[in-house]
Protein backbone atom coordinates (compact mmCIF):
# COMPACT_ATOMS: atom_id res chain seq x y z
CA UNK A 1 0.00 0.00 0.00
CA UNK A 2 1.01 3.90 -0.51
CA UNK A 3 2.59 5.88 1.93
CA UNK A 4 0.07 8.41 0.40
CA UNK A 5 -3.05 6.36 1.44
CA UNK A 6 -5.09 4.30 4.35
CA UNK A 7 -7.18 1.80 3.34
CA UNK A 8 -10.78 2.43 3.44
CA UNK A 9 -12.35 1.66 6.68
CA UNK A 10 -14.11 0.32 8.68
CA UNK A 11 -14.67 -2.94 6.71
CA UNK A 12 -18.06 -3.78 5.92
CA UNK A 13 -20.16 -6.20 8.32
CA UNK A 14 -23.88 -6.88 8.35
CA UNK A 15 -25.87 -5.67 11.40
CA UNK A 16 -26.29 -9.12 12.71
CA UNK A 17 -22.56 -8.81 12.57
CA UNK A 18 -21.85 -5.63 13.87
CA UNK A 19 -24.41 -6.44 16.85
CA UNK A 20 -22.18 -9.52 17.86
CA UNK A 21 -18.98 -7.63 17.96
CA UNK A 22 -20.51 -4.86 20.30
CA UNK A 23 -22.03 -8.17 22.61
CA UNK A 24 -18.30 -9.50 22.79
CA UNK A 25 -16.28 -6.06 22.99
CA UNK A 26 -18.95 -4.83 25.89
CA UNK A 27 -18.87 -7.92 27.75
CA UNK A 28 -14.84 -8.23 27.64
CA UNK A 29 -14.40 -4.89 28.49
CA UNK A 30 -16.43 -5.27 31.85
CA UNK A 31 -14.89 -8.44 32.32
CA UNK A 32 -11.26 -7.25 32.07
CA UNK A 33 -11.50 -4.22 33.60
CA UNK A 34 -11.90 -1.71 30.34
CA UNK A 35 -14.65 0.06 32.97
CA UNK A 36 -15.52 3.69 34.14
CA UNK A 37 -17.43 4.61 37.28
CA UNK A 38 -20.90 5.68 35.89
CA UNK A 39 -21.96 9.43 36.14
CA UNK A 40 -23.44 10.96 39.27
CA UNK A 41 -23.47 14.23 40.88
CA UNK A 42 -21.49 12.77 43.53
CA UNK A 43 -19.91 9.22 43.22
CA UNK A 44 -20.30 7.03 46.28
CA UNK A 45 -17.89 6.36 48.73
CA UNK A 46 -17.57 2.71 47.80
CA UNK A 47 -18.33 2.63 44.11
CA UNK A 48 -21.93 0.42 43.61
CA UNK A 49 -21.85 -0.32 39.31
CA UNK A 50 -19.19 0.14 36.62
CA UNK A 51 -19.76 0.69 32.77
CA UNK A 52 -17.74 -0.12 29.79
CA UNK A 53 -15.03 2.17 28.78
CA UNK A 54 -16.08 4.05 25.41
CA UNK A 55 -14.27 2.37 22.65
CA UNK A 56 -14.00 1.71 19.03
CA UNK A 57 -15.10 -1.81 17.99
CA UNK A 58 -12.51 -2.07 15.18
CA UNK A 59 -9.16 -1.14 15.68
CA UNK A 60 -7.87 1.54 12.98
CA UNK A 61 -5.59 1.75 10.29
CA UNK A 62 -2.00 3.37 10.79
CA UNK A 63 1.10 3.21 8.85
CA UNK A 64 3.43 0.87 10.28
CA UNK A 65 6.33 3.70 9.47
CA UNK A 66 5.10 6.43 10.85
CA UNK A 67 3.93 4.08 13.94
CA UNK A 68 7.73 3.23 14.44
CA UNK A 69 9.04 6.70 14.41
CA UNK A 70 6.73 7.64 17.05
CA UNK A 71 8.32 5.04 19.47
CA UNK A 72 11.85 5.73 18.12
CA UNK A 73 11.44 9.81 19.00
CA UNK A 74 10.53 9.14 22.31
CA UNK A 75 13.74 8.56 23.41
CA UNK A 76 14.96 11.48 21.89
CA UNK A 77 11.85 13.79 23.64
CA UNK A 78 12.41 11.75 26.89
CA UNK A 79 15.81 13.46 27.26
CA UNK A 80 15.09 17.35 25.81
CA UNK A 81 12.29 17.44 28.27
CA UNK A 82 14.44 16.12 30.78
CA UNK A 83 17.14 18.95 29.65
CA UNK A 84 14.48 21.27 30.26
CA UNK A 85 12.93 20.69 33.29
CA UNK A 86 17.04 20.84 34.90
CA UNK A 87 17.45 24.60 32.70
CA UNK A 88 16.11 26.77 36.09
CA UNK A 89 17.07 30.24 33.60
CA UNK A 90 15.14 29.07 30.82
CA UNK A 91 12.23 27.77 32.84
CA UNK A 92 12.30 31.38 34.52
CA UNK A 93 12.11 33.48 31.39
CA UNK A 94 9.30 31.19 29.61
CA UNK A 95 7.70 30.48 32.21
CA UNK A 96 8.02 32.26 35.20
CA UNK A 97 5.58 35.08 37.28
CA UNK A 98 8.13 37.65 36.72
CA UNK A 99 9.62 37.19 33.11
CA UNK A 100 7.22 34.60 31.43
CA UNK A 101 4.19 33.09 31.21
CA UNK A 102 3.55 33.27 35.00
CA UNK A 103 2.34 36.98 34.63
CA UNK A 104 -0.45 36.15 32.43
CA UNK A 105 -1.45 32.90 33.31
CA UNK A 106 -2.58 32.97 37.48
CA UNK A 107 -2.26 28.91 37.74
CA UNK A 108 1.24 28.88 35.89
CA UNK A 109 2.27 31.70 38.14
CA UNK A 110 1.43 30.23 40.93
CA UNK A 111 2.78 26.71 40.33
CA UNK A 112 6.33 28.52 39.56
CA UNK A 113 5.76 30.86 42.47
CA UNK A 114 5.93 27.50 44.61
CA UNK A 115 9.24 26.68 42.98
CA UNK A 116 11.08 29.69 43.46
CA UNK A 117 9.84 29.62 47.18
CA UNK A 118 11.90 26.53 47.61
CA UNK A 119 14.88 27.27 46.17
CA UNK A 120 15.11 30.34 47.86
CA UNK A 121 14.81 28.26 50.84
CA UNK A 122 17.68 26.24 49.33
CA UNK A 123 15.64 23.37 48.94
CA UNK A 124 15.77 21.00 45.30
CA UNK A 125 14.26 18.25 43.98
CA UNK A 126 17.12 15.59 43.69
CA UNK A 127 15.71 12.90 41.35
CA UNK A 128 12.63 13.69 38.98
CA UNK A 129 10.50 11.21 37.53
CA UNK A 130 8.45 11.58 34.26
CA UNK A 131 5.55 9.27 32.89
CA UNK A 132 5.20 10.94 30.07
CA UNK A 133 3.04 10.38 26.49
CA UNK A 134 3.76 12.12 23.43
CA UNK A 135 0.42 12.96 21.12
CA UNK A 136 0.44 13.11 17.43
CA UNK A 137 -1.81 13.07 14.26
CA UNK A 138 -1.06 11.72 10.25
CA UNK A 139 -1.10 15.36 8.56
CA UNK A 140 -1.74 15.30 4.56
CA UNK A 141 -0.65 18.53 3.22
CA UNK A 142 -2.59 17.79 0.16
CA UNK A 143 -3.90 15.67 -1.99
CA UNK A 144 -1.27 12.97 -2.94
CA UNK A 145 1.16 14.47 -0.28
CA UNK A 146 2.94 11.44 2.35
CA UNK A 147 0.90 10.83 5.26
CA UNK A 148 3.34 12.84 7.92
CA UNK A 149 4.06 12.33 11.44
CA UNK A 150 2.97 15.54 13.44
CA UNK A 151 3.13 16.11 17.40
CA UNK A 152 -0.31 17.39 19.08
CA UNK A 153 1.95 18.14 22.63
CA UNK A 154 3.93 16.44 25.02
CA UNK A 155 2.46 15.48 28.21
CA UNK A 156 4.66 15.78 31.68
CA UNK A 157 1.90 15.97 34.16
CA UNK A 158 -0.86 13.13 34.79
CA UNK A 159 -0.45 10.97 31.36
CA UNK A 160 -3.52 9.12 31.69
CA UNK A 161 -5.29 6.21 29.77
CA UNK A 162 -2.09 3.87 30.16
CA UNK A 163 -3.86 1.21 31.58
CA UNK A 164 -7.29 0.90 29.71
CA UNK A 165 -5.10 1.80 26.36
CA UNK A 166 -3.44 -1.84 27.29
CA UNK A 167 -6.69 -3.41 28.19
CA UNK A 168 -8.36 -2.26 24.14
CA UNK A 169 -5.83 -3.78 22.36
CA UNK A 170 -6.30 -6.71 24.27
CA UNK A 171 -9.91 -6.65 23.80
CA UNK A 172 -9.10 -5.77 19.70
CA UNK A 173 -7.18 -8.91 19.84
CA UNK A 174 -10.02 -11.23 21.51
CA UNK A 175 -12.44 -10.37 19.08
CA UNK A 176 -9.71 -10.80 16.07
CA UNK A 177 -8.85 -14.04 17.80
CA UNK A 178 -12.98 -15.30 18.42
CA UNK A 179 -14.62 -13.76 15.27
CA UNK A 180 -11.65 -12.91 13.22
CA UNK A 181 -13.99 -10.04 12.20
CA UNK A 182 -15.74 -11.95 9.95
CA UNK A 183 -13.12 -11.85 7.25
CA UNK A 184 -13.97 -8.29 6.53
CA UNK A 185 -10.34 -7.26 5.97
CA UNK A 186 -6.97 -8.69 4.90
CA UNK A 187 -5.22 -6.02 7.21
CA UNK A 188 -7.16 -7.78 10.50
CA UNK A 189 -4.41 -10.14 11.24
CA UNK A 190 -2.17 -10.68 14.98
CA UNK A 191 0.75 -9.76 13.31
CA UNK A 192 -0.54 -6.14 12.39
CA UNK A 193 -2.04 -5.85 16.23
CA UNK A 194 1.42 -4.35 17.99
CA UNK A 195 2.15 -5.79 21.88
CA UNK A 196 0.67 -3.37 24.16
CA UNK A 197 2.39 -3.38 27.52
CA UNK A 198 1.77 -0.24 29.03
CA UNK A 199 0.81 -1.43 32.49
CA UNK A 200 4.03 -3.09 33.35
CA UNK A 201 5.85 -0.34 31.67
CA UNK A 202 4.51 2.55 33.47
CA UNK A 203 4.75 0.58 36.67
CA UNK A 204 8.43 -0.34 36.40
CA UNK A 205 9.22 3.59 35.99
CA UNK A 206 7.34 4.37 39.32
CA UNK A 207 9.30 1.47 40.52
CA UNK A 208 12.43 2.76 39.46
CA UNK A 209 11.85 6.18 41.13
CA UNK A 210 11.08 3.82 44.53
CA UNK A 211 14.34 2.28 44.37
CA UNK A 212 16.65 5.31 44.04
CA UNK A 213 14.58 6.68 46.89
CA UNK A 214 16.30 4.25 48.70
CA UNK A 215 13.73 3.44 51.74
CA UNK A 216 12.12 -0.31 50.42
CA UNK A 217 9.18 0.09 53.49
CA UNK A 218 8.11 3.38 51.95
CA UNK A 219 4.63 3.74 49.86
CA UNK A 220 4.19 5.19 46.76
CA UNK A 221 1.33 8.30 47.38
CA UNK A 222 -0.81 8.35 44.35
CA UNK A 223 -2.51 12.37 44.77
CA UNK A 224 -5.75 11.86 42.70
CA UNK A 225 -9.06 13.99 42.32
CA UNK A 226 -12.03 13.44 44.01
CA UNK A 227 -15.20 12.09 42.12
CA UNK A 228 -12.04 10.76 39.77
CA UNK A 229 -14.47 8.41 37.11
CA UNK A 230 -11.76 7.01 35.56
CA UNK A 231 -10.57 5.62 38.69
CA UNK A 232 -9.60 1.66 36.95
CA UNK A 233 -6.87 3.43 35.12
CA UNK A 234 -4.91 4.41 38.12
CA UNK A 235 -6.19 1.10 40.13
CA UNK A 236 -4.31 -0.94 37.36
CA UNK A 237 -0.82 0.37 38.21
CA UNK A 238 -1.41 0.09 41.66
CA UNK A 239 -1.99 -3.64 41.63
CA UNK A 240 1.03 -3.89 39.38
CA UNK A 241 3.06 -2.33 41.77
CA UNK A 242 1.83 -4.49 44.49
CA UNK A 243 2.08 -7.51 42.96
CA UNK A 244 5.12 -7.50 41.03
CA UNK A 245 7.08 -4.97 42.57
CA UNK A 246 6.18 -5.38 46.51
CA UNK A 247 5.07 -1.67 46.46
CA UNK A 248 2.20 -0.51 48.39
CA UNK A 249 0.27 2.76 47.22
CA UNK A 250 -1.88 4.99 49.32
CA UNK A 251 -4.35 7.35 47.51
CA UNK A 252 -5.17 10.57 49.02
CA UNK A 253 -6.59 13.92 47.36
CA UNK A 254 -5.46 17.50 48.17
CA UNK A 255 -8.11 18.21 50.85
CA UNK A 256 -7.36 14.48 52.50
CA UNK A 257 -3.49 15.61 51.71
CA UNK A 258 -4.14 18.90 54.11
CA UNK A 259 -4.85 16.60 57.03
CA UNK A 260 -2.44 13.54 56.67
CA UNK A 261 0.58 15.27 55.74
CA UNK A 262 3.78 16.16 57.26
CA UNK A 263 7.57 16.91 56.35
CA UNK A 264 9.92 15.93 58.67
CA UNK A 265 12.30 18.88 59.76
CA UNK A 266 15.81 18.56 58.79
CA UNK A 267 15.49 15.23 57.09
CA UNK A 268 12.77 16.49 55.05
CA UNK A 269 10.83 13.02 54.76
CA UNK A 270 7.03 13.31 53.59
CA UNK A 271 5.13 10.88 55.79
CA UNK A 272 1.41 10.77 55.96
CA UNK A 273 -0.47 10.01 59.05
CA UNK A 274 -3.74 7.87 58.83
CA UNK A 275 -4.29 6.17 62.40
CA UNK A 276 -6.15 3.02 61.85
CA UNK A 277 -5.64 2.67 58.60
CA UNK A 278 -2.16 1.00 58.09
CA UNK A 279 -0.85 -2.64 58.93
CA UNK A 280 0.30 -3.62 62.15
CA UNK A 281 -0.90 -0.59 63.84
CA UNK A 282 1.56 1.94 62.54
CA UNK A 283 0.14 5.63 62.52
CA UNK A 284 1.89 7.05 59.80
CA UNK A 285 3.58 6.01 56.54
CA UNK A 286 7.20 6.94 54.72
CA UNK A 287 6.23 8.18 51.09
CA UNK A 288 9.27 7.42 48.78
CA UNK A 289 7.34 8.95 45.47
CA UNK A 290 4.34 10.84 44.52
CA UNK A 291 2.74 10.59 41.50
CA UNK A 292 0.17 13.14 40.48
CA UNK A 293 -3.00 12.15 38.57
CA UNK A 294 -4.07 15.79 39.83
CA UNK A 295 -2.96 19.21 39.77
CA UNK A 296 -2.66 20.07 36.12
CA UNK A 297 -5.80 22.07 36.58
CA UNK A 298 -6.51 25.04 39.11
CA UNK A 299 -9.73 23.61 39.44
CA UNK A 300 -7.53 21.42 41.67
CA UNK A 301 -6.24 24.15 44.24
CA UNK A 302 -9.52 26.14 45.12
CA UNK A 303 -8.25 27.39 48.13
CA UNK A 304 -4.67 28.70 48.72
CA UNK A 305 -4.82 25.93 51.04
CA UNK A 306 -4.25 23.44 48.57
CA UNK A 307 -1.37 24.80 46.90
CA UNK A 308 0.38 25.30 50.30
CA UNK A 309 -0.24 21.41 50.53
CA UNK A 310 1.37 21.55 46.62
CA UNK A 311 4.16 22.77 48.50
CA UNK A 312 4.50 20.95 51.18
CA UNK A 313 4.83 17.92 48.84
CA UNK A 314 7.94 19.36 46.99
CA UNK A 315 9.70 20.14 49.89
CA UNK A 316 10.21 16.91 50.69
CA UNK A 317 12.78 14.03 50.10
CA UNK A 318 9.85 12.51 47.94
CA UNK A 319 10.19 11.97 44.19
CA UNK A 320 7.80 13.69 42.31
CA UNK A 321 5.99 12.70 39.05
CA UNK A 322 6.48 14.91 38.21
CA UNK A 323 8.22 17.90 39.97
CA UNK A 324 6.92 21.62 39.45
CA UNK A 325 10.04 22.20 36.95
CA UNK A 326 8.85 18.97 35.08
CA UNK A 327 5.26 20.33 35.10
CA UNK A 328 6.08 23.75 33.37
CA UNK A 329 8.45 22.33 30.90
CA UNK A 330 5.21 20.82 29.94
CA UNK A 331 3.84 24.27 28.93
CA UNK A 332 1.97 24.97 25.86
CA UNK A 333 4.75 28.25 25.28
CA UNK A 334 7.43 25.59 25.91
CA UNK A 335 6.82 23.38 23.58
CA UNK A 336 6.32 26.45 20.99
CA UNK A 337 9.20 28.27 21.87
CA UNK A 338 11.64 24.69 21.04
CA UNK A 339 10.41 25.14 17.70
CA UNK A 340 12.35 28.54 17.54
CA UNK A 341 15.90 27.79 15.85
CA UNK A 342 17.80 29.84 18.18
CA UNK A 343 16.45 27.81 21.07
CA UNK A 344 16.07 24.16 20.31
CA UNK A 345 19.87 24.23 19.38
CA UNK A 346 20.13 24.38 23.09
CA UNK A 347 19.02 21.36 24.42
CA UNK A 348 19.50 19.12 21.54
CA UNK A 349 23.12 18.33 20.58
CA UNK A 350 25.04 20.87 22.84
CA UNK A 351 28.13 20.56 20.83
CA UNK A 352 26.29 22.36 17.91
CA UNK A 353 25.99 18.37 15.86
CA UNK A 354 22.31 17.78 14.95
CA UNK A 355 21.80 13.80 14.93
CA UNK A 356 19.02 12.15 12.74
CA UNK A 357 16.88 11.67 15.86
CA UNK A 358 16.76 15.23 16.18
CA UNK A 359 15.85 16.23 12.57
CA UNK A 360 13.35 13.74 13.10
CA UNK A 361 11.79 14.88 15.67
CA UNK A 362 12.14 18.89 14.09
CA UNK A 363 10.39 17.51 11.39
CA UNK A 364 7.11 16.67 13.66
CA UNK A 365 6.64 20.12 14.84
CA UNK A 366 3.93 22.15 12.97
CA UNK A 367 4.52 25.98 13.08
CA UNK A 368 3.68 27.75 16.48
CA UNK A 369 3.88 31.47 17.70
CA UNK A 370 3.07 33.41 20.44
CA UNK A 371 -0.04 35.86 20.98
CA UNK A 372 2.20 38.15 22.90
CA UNK A 373 4.89 38.27 19.85
CA UNK A 374 4.57 41.06 17.12
CA UNK A 375 1.95 40.65 14.80
CA UNK A 376 0.98 37.72 16.90
CA UNK A 377 -2.90 38.63 17.14
CA UNK A 378 -3.02 39.79 13.64
CA UNK A 379 -1.41 36.74 11.93
CA UNK A 380 -3.73 34.33 13.82
CA UNK A 381 -6.72 36.81 13.43
CA UNK A 382 -5.66 36.48 8.92
CA UNK A 383 -5.03 32.27 9.77
CA UNK A 384 -7.78 31.70 11.89
CA UNK A 385 -9.48 28.86 9.48
CA UNK A 386 -6.01 27.22 9.44
CA UNK A 387 -5.01 27.51 13.38
CA UNK A 388 -6.08 26.03 16.81
CA UNK A 389 -5.35 28.58 20.04
CA UNK A 390 -3.79 26.58 22.69
CA UNK A 391 -3.70 28.15 26.42
CA UNK A 392 -1.24 26.74 29.21
CA UNK A 393 -4.01 23.73 30.84
CA UNK A 394 -3.88 19.83 30.30
CA UNK A 395 -7.05 17.65 30.23
CA UNK A 396 -9.16 18.95 26.90
CA UNK A 397 -11.49 21.21 26.33
CA UNK A 398 -9.41 24.40 26.06
CA UNK A 399 -8.38 25.19 23.04
CA UNK A 400 -9.95 27.63 20.54
CA UNK A 401 -10.39 26.60 17.05
CA UNK A 402 -10.85 28.27 13.11
CA UNK A 403 -14.32 30.02 12.95
CA UNK A 404 -14.03 30.81 16.86
CA UNK A 405 -10.80 32.34 17.31
CA UNK A 406 -11.51 35.87 15.76
CA UNK A 407 -14.50 36.53 18.35
CA UNK A 408 -11.88 35.34 21.13
CA UNK A 409 -9.23 37.55 20.22
CA UNK A 410 -11.24 40.37 20.10
CA UNK A 411 -12.31 39.66 24.04
CA UNK A 412 -8.95 38.42 25.04
CA UNK A 413 -7.19 40.84 26.57
CA UNK A 414 -3.90 42.19 26.12
CA UNK A 415 -2.15 41.57 29.09
CA UNK A 416 -3.40 37.68 28.83
CA UNK A 417 -1.85 37.29 25.57
CA UNK A 418 1.31 35.98 26.82
CA UNK A 419 -0.82 32.69 27.94
CA UNK A 420 -1.65 31.65 24.69
CA UNK A 421 0.17 29.84 21.82
CA UNK A 422 -1.06 30.10 17.61
CA UNK A 423 -0.46 26.50 16.15
CA UNK A 424 -0.93 25.08 12.61
CA UNK A 425 -4.19 22.95 12.20
CA UNK A 426 -2.81 19.53 11.51
CA UNK A 427 -4.71 18.17 8.19
CA UNK A 428 -5.82 14.73 9.20
CA UNK A 429 -6.46 12.51 6.42
CA UNK A 430 -9.72 12.34 5.06
CA UNK A 431 -11.87 9.06 4.36
CA UNK A 432 -11.14 6.93 7.21
CA UNK A 433 -14.35 5.65 9.77
CA UNK A 434 -15.26 3.57 12.58
CA UNK A 435 -17.98 2.07 14.83
CA UNK A 436 -18.09 4.32 18.16
CA UNK A 437 -19.38 2.82 21.13
CA UNK A 438 -20.75 5.18 23.55
CA UNK A 439 -19.91 3.87 27.38
CA UNK A 440 -22.24 1.60 28.84
CA UNK A 441 -24.52 2.17 26.49
CA UNK A 442 -24.74 -1.24 24.26
CA UNK A 443 -25.72 -2.13 20.66
CA UNK A 444 -28.00 0.97 20.88
CA UNK A 445 -24.88 3.21 21.42
CA UNK A 446 -22.92 2.12 18.47
CA UNK A 447 -22.37 5.30 16.28
CA UNK A 448 -20.59 4.53 12.54
CA UNK A 449 -18.96 7.77 12.07
CA UNK A 450 -15.77 9.56 9.94
CA UNK A 451 -13.15 9.43 12.34
CA UNK A 452 -9.57 10.75 13.11
CA UNK A 453 -6.89 8.58 15.47
CA UNK A 454 -4.39 10.46 17.91
CA UNK A 455 -1.61 8.32 18.82
CA UNK A 456 0.25 8.60 22.22
CA UNK A 457 3.61 7.01 23.13
CA UNK A 458 4.11 6.46 26.90
CA UNK A 459 7.34 6.53 28.38
CA UNK A 460 9.08 6.94 31.22
CA UNK A 461 12.64 9.06 32.50
CA UNK A 462 14.27 9.23 36.17
CA UNK A 463 16.61 11.74 35.60
CA UNK A 464 19.05 13.73 38.06
CA UNK A 465 20.41 12.41 41.39
CA UNK A 466 24.19 12.74 42.18
CA UNK A 467 25.51 11.58 38.98
CA UNK A 468 22.94 13.66 36.88
CA UNK A 469 22.12 10.77 34.95
CA UNK A 470 18.94 10.12 33.19
CA UNK A 471 17.08 6.10 32.87
CA UNK A 472 14.97 6.00 30.15
CA UNK A 473 12.43 3.67 28.56
CA UNK A 474 9.29 3.76 25.96
CA UNK A 475 6.90 1.45 27.41
CA UNK A 476 3.52 1.64 25.64
CA UNK A 477 0.94 3.50 23.21
CA UNK A 478 -2.37 4.64 23.63
CA UNK A 479 -4.96 5.63 20.36
CA UNK A 480 -7.98 8.01 20.78
CA UNK A 481 -10.39 8.09 18.09
CA UNK A 482 -12.96 10.70 17.77
CA UNK A 483 -15.66 11.92 15.46
CA UNK A 484 -14.37 14.21 12.70
CA UNK A 485 -16.54 17.07 13.98
CA UNK A 486 -14.87 17.15 17.53
CA UNK A 487 -12.08 19.32 17.56
CA UNK A 488 -10.87 17.82 21.13
CA UNK A 489 -9.81 14.75 22.19
CA UNK A 490 -9.37 14.11 25.47
CA UNK A 491 -11.57 10.99 26.25
CA UNK A 492 -12.07 11.98 30.21
CA UNK A 493 -13.69 15.04 28.63
CA UNK A 494 -16.44 12.53 26.87
CA UNK A 495 -14.98 13.60 23.17
CA UNK A 496 -13.75 10.59 21.96
CA UNK A 497 -12.84 6.62 22.61
CA UNK A 498 -10.33 4.11 23.36
CA UNK A 499 -8.90 2.52 20.47
CA UNK A 500 -5.90 0.36 19.52
CA UNK A 501 -4.01 0.53 15.83
CA UNK A 502 -3.77 -2.36 13.00
CA UNK A 503 -0.47 -1.63 11.21
CA UNK A 504 -0.58 -1.47 7.60
CA UNK A 505 2.28 -0.69 4.91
Amino acid sequence: MSTNTLPQWPPEVTDEQRDTLTLLAATYALTHGLVYLPPADVQPPVPTSAIHAPLALFPSPFPRAQFELAQRLQKTYNTLYARVALDEDFLDRVMGAEQGVGRADKFTGELWRIWKRLRDQGINQSYHLGLFRSDYLLHKKSEGAPLELKQVEFNTVASSFGALSQNIAQLHRHLLTTTEYFNSSPFLRLENLPPNETISGLAEGLAAAHKAYGSLNAWILFVVQDGERNVFDQRWLEYELLEKHSIRVIRQTFEQLAESVTVVPNSRILRLRLPGRLPRGEESVEISTVYFRAGYTPNDFPTAKHYETRYLLESSTAIKCPSIPLQLAGGKKVQEILTNPEVHGLFFDRRGVETADDAEVRASWMGMWGLDETGGVERARERAQHLVLKPQRDGGGNNIYKEDIPPFLDALPAEERAGWIAMELIQTPEGLGNYLVRAGSGTEGVVKAEVVSELGIFSWALFGGPKNTIEQKQVGWLLRTKGKESNEGGIAAGFSVLDSVVLVD
